[in-house]
């Protein structure tokens, strides 16, 4: 079954993840597995040195908890990138 959580709302680098809040219904749901999506809605759809940071720190965490973060993407109205479709883990 496919759930969606809002983790944070806010800026990325004004609104830590912590990987706690984002693993905590995956743990409590016994996923497999998490994909990560978030919204630029004025910036550029390119991943910031703090999304890089925000998914490094994530994948870790995630191979830890045994739950593989599958993908991260951001969107905006224009569009989106996609970390795996880039080849970025």
């Amino acid at each position: 079954m496919l759930s969606v959580r809002v983790i944070s709302i806010g800026l990325i680098d004004r609104s830590p993840i912590p990987p706690r809040e984002v693993f905590a219904d995956a743990v409590a749901e016994r996923a497999s597995g998490l994909i990560l999506a978030h919204n630029h809605p004025e910036g550029g759809l390119q991943p910031s040195a703090a999304d890089l940071a925000a998914t490094r720190q994530l994948w870790t965490a995630g191979v830890v908890l045994g739950i593989e973060l599958l993908d991260h993407i951001i969107f905006n109205r224009s569009g989106y990138f996609d970390f795996l479709e880039a080849g970025i883990e």
